[in-house]
């Protein structure tokens, strides 16, 4: 399926050109292949030929940005899901630093790539916002607040009426701002990768799914849909959330994280008065809620909102209607505002709500589960991956060690819990 505005809403009229592909037509050798063109896959090819590599290939099942990369909500944000305190604790003092160190420097990284190659993706850095809702969630961002200033950060820690001067509503207790973050228009960042990518002589096949594979002596043959194969010593697997359930080569990566649903609606264009209003300074934000909400403004004005859930036949008009409620209880003024784009995607879930590296098999380096983080995270660790692969790092110098597949337990249970979850929570809740 291409990318069109029933999958990709909003982004996907907004976004600029991808550059031209086709499918795989021939059988192709090179030093490097690259299965997925989303951030992560796209991350590591660009830094690949950056750093030297002779013959990139990339292989990917739709089209460029198909999945998670091209639906997001656009926040480009630092740091793991988890508090910054979190992650010494479950990954010992010398990984725990590292990642915390690269995720910290992610959104730095996205905007020094987005100038160093001019990718036209609407980039905005004036800071990100999680508002807190009711005292419990201001106590949260308080902790957060706490941990990441002793590390050096300089958060700004917001109190009512502050956060209601940069959201535009008194709905929150208040929010935490990090200057290091902001917000993208994903589907383009995705494409200007590519475009990079492309210009530096990597070579992107869409339309192209790896089906098998094989090794044959010291490289490893890909067995694509279009009935032609690949050969190379090394393989990055940067699939990560499968959109559509189908077999791969490497299936068991999809196991150790559960796939949650996560819809935008965006609205038209808001009258001047209304842009002065709601989120003045352009920042993008997401809650403290259980069942949570995002949401921001793209350059046009139209005010973008999401949440958990899936938009199918059955569960599409309780989440508009929610989203109608949501909205015009921040923001009363937009209670006639029309509604023109709907889109949603899935994002991966770790049971330890941090980023996983696995190594399937040998040669074979995989990239996976960023908790909803995945724009500064894919860039960075792929660009540490080109990194190893190219022998500018040492594996033992990474941000994470290899890890065993674990298969999470009762996963698809949990899957359809989310989606089932979300549907009931916004059938009955108005905002909080």
């Amino acid at each position: 399926m291409h990318i069109a505005q029933d999958t990709h809403g909003l982004w996907g009229k907004t976004a600029i050109n991808a550059p031209a592909t086709l499918p795989l037509d021939r059988q192709l050798t090179a030093d490097f292949v690259v299965v997925g063109a989303g951030f992560t896959g796209l991350s590591t090819a660009l830094h690949l030929a950056e750093e030297g590599a002779r013959s990139v290939v990339v292989l990917e099942a739709s089209e460029i940005g198909y999945g998670a990369s091209g639906r997001n909500v656009g926040l480009v944000n630092a740091g793991a899901w988890i508090a910054p305190e979190e992650l010494p604790r479950r990954l010992g003092p010398v990984y725990g630093k590292r990642l915390l160190d690269t995720l910290g420097n992610g959104p730095e990284q996205v905007y020094s790539l987005i100038a160093r190659h001019g990718i036209d993706c609407d980039p905005v850095r004036h800071g990100n916002l999680h508002c807190a809702v009711s005292a419990s969630g201001l106590a949260l961002i308080e902790e957060r607040a706490r941990q990441w200033r002793a590390l050096g950060i300089p958060v700004d820690l917001l109190d009512a009426k502050e956060a209601a001067a940069l959201i535009g509503s008194d709905q929150y207790t208040g929010a935490l701002r990090d200057s290091r973050t902001g917000t993208i228009q994903p589907l383009s960042y995705v494409r200007g990768l590519a475009r990079a990518a492309a210009q530096l002589g990597v070579q992107i096949f869409t339309q192209t799914a790896v089906v098998s594979k094989q090794k044959q002596g010291g490289a490893w043959q890909l067995c694509t849909s279009t009935g032609n194969i690949v050969t190379a010593p090394h393989v990055v697997v940067a699939s990560n959330t499968r959109q559509e359930r189908q077999s791969d080569a490497w299936p068991q990566l999809q196991n150790d994280a559960t796939r949650v649903p996560y819809f935008n609606m965006a609205t038209e264009p808001l009258p001047k008065l209304l842009r002065q209003k709601i989120l003045p300074q352009g920042q993008g934000a997401w809650d403290t809620a259980t069942v949570l909400s995002s949401f921001r403004l793209d350059l046009a004005g139209r005010l973008i909102y999401g949440s958990v859930g899936s938009l199918t036949d059955w569960s599409r008009g309780t989440h508009r209607d929610w989203v109608r409620r949501a909205m015009t209880r921040l923001y009363p003024e937009l209670r006639d505002v029309r509604i023109e784009h709907a889109w949603h995607g899935w994002l991966d879930v770790t049971a330890s709500h941090l980023p996983h590296l696995h190594q399937p098999d040998d040669n074979v380096w995989a990239f996976g589960g960023y908790n909803g983080r995945g724009i500064a995270a894919g860039t960075v660790l792929g660009r540490e991956l080109a990194h190893v692969l190219t022998g500018r790092m040492n594996v033992a110098d990474m941000s994470l060690a290899p890890s065993a597949i674990r298969p999470q337990s009762f996963k698809r249970a949990r899957e359809l819990l989310y989606e089932a979850g979300s549907v009931a929570a916004h059938a009955v809740g108005a905002r909080f």
